[in-house]
């Protein structure tokens, strides 16, 4: 069977040998670890199931129980994004996803959050101290349901317009151990497959599709049933056959979700530090409080 994760830390840890190609770091900044996975040949990618890339994993304290943002963890995940953004130019910031359903919330409530410039200028620029900011555009793309466009359509006709120098997308990922849940921040220059994290992938939204920069943003909100089923038998050291795992999990828990009960408090919280986090990246001399009260 299939265990998915969106987390490249993940898909590197059942790797028995590190194939050329792969690099792995570790350091911690206070209280936030940061893991670093470098895949740069294509059989790396093909041993990760992820495309050649600069992954970085920030473990952060858990969303449903701390409500401070203003703390180690913006600083690092701001200074992480900083690094993997052109240092000027035009930005297009996505968030992906379906702002219907909780678990997938979470691009549309960070992009609502991000401070978009790119409309200001000359004297309304000048008025309110805002002259020297970069331009910003802001983008929920929605989904194929709803607009009868996919993500990726909606992002190349933006592309096209705005020629930023950069895409930066927002979107929710998978994991495949619960603890990885609303306490995991992922950044990557790779690109993304919008819907991944909720089984309902679309086209890919990556560098070489759009022709610039794509850097990704996500946190885990939801685990497949079938890929927890699994990893709680590997930590208990069972085993169990994979004939009788699809059994158990017949007819329809192989499509099944889970999420944590605190999930609406959970994507409130990171979508408010990914935001933060963005605006402080795009705009360093500016503090949080500033965007807080702007946006």
């Amino acid at each position: 069977m299939n265990f998915r994760s969106d987390l490249a830390l993940e898909c590197r840890e059942p790797l028995r040998s590190q194939p050329e190609g792969l690099a792995w770091s570790e350091e911690r900044r206070g209280e936030i670890r940061v893991s670093r996975v470098q895949v740069t040949s294509a059989a790396a990618a093909q041993a990760m199931g992820k495309p050649q890339g600069h992954y970085v994993t920030l473990d952060v304290p858990p969303f449903g129980e701390s409500a401070d943002i203003f703390g180690e963890a913006l600083d690092c995940a701001a200074r992480e994004l900083a690094a993997l953004v052109p240092p000027a130019g035009t930005v297009l910031v996505v968030g992906l996803g379906n702002d219907g359903i909780t678990p997938d919330a979470l691009g549309p409530r960070c992009c609502a959050q991000v401070l978009a410039t790119r409309h200001l200028g000359g004297e309304l620029a000048k008025a309110a101290g805002m002259e020297n900011l970069r331009p910003v555009a802001c983008l929920a793309a929605g989904v194929l349901g709803r607009t009868g466009m996919e993500s990726g359509e909606w992002i190349a006709a933006a592309v096209r317009v705005l020629e930023p120098v950069a895409v930066i997308t927002i979107d929710a990922l998978a994991a495949r151990r619960l603890a990885r849940l609303g306490c995991t921040v992922q950044l990557a220059d790779s690109g993304i497959i919008p819907g991944s994290g909720v089984g309902n992938a679309r086209k890919a939204i990556t560098p070489e599709a759009l022709g610039r920069p794509v850097i990704s943003v996500g946190v885990p909100t939801v685990v497949d049933a079938a890929t927890l089923a699994v990893d709680l038998l590997e930590q208990s050291g069972a085993q169990l056959p994979e004939a009788v795992l699809r059994r158990a999990l017949a007819p329809g828990g192989a499509q099944m979700m889970v999420t944590p009960r605190e999930v609406d408090l959970l994507i409130e919280r990171a979508a408010k530090l990914l935001a933060m986090a963005i605006n402080c990246a795009l705009h360093p001399g500016w503090q949080p409080e500033d965007f807080l009260a702007l946006v």
